[in-house]
């Protein structure tokens, strides 16, 4: 009877990366088991490099989207707005006087 662990995600990025790992861990187990000897090694590594690659981008991706869903609810702290830059010619030079 095969293991069983119960995995406790405190945040929807963290349930979309267990789910994911754990369906590459199943085509990793799958692709292992069906590749000829000799081959198994290849087979996995090829699965395997592009589909980590895959995750790590949809986990920045997740994080990043999320963390942006935060700031707009919050809302941005109140600050200073710059000062709009002067309009060429309309600045006395320095020591003039009118």
């Amino acid at each position: 009877m095969p293991q069983r662990t119960t995995f406790h995600a405190e945040t929807p990025l963290q349930a979309l990366l267990v789910e994911r790992a754990l369906l590459l861990a199943q085509q990793l187990e799958a692709t292992a088991d069906a590749a000829p000897d000799g081959q198994v090694l290849a087979r996995v590594e090829a699965l395997a490099v592009p589909a980590a690659r895959e995750l790590a981008r949809q986990a920045v991706q997740a994080a990043l989207q999320a963390q942006a869903q935060a700031a707009e609810k919050k809302g941005r702290p109140p600050a200073a707005a710059p000062a709009a830059p002067a309009a060429p010619g309309t600045r006395a030079a320095p020591g003039a006087t009118s």
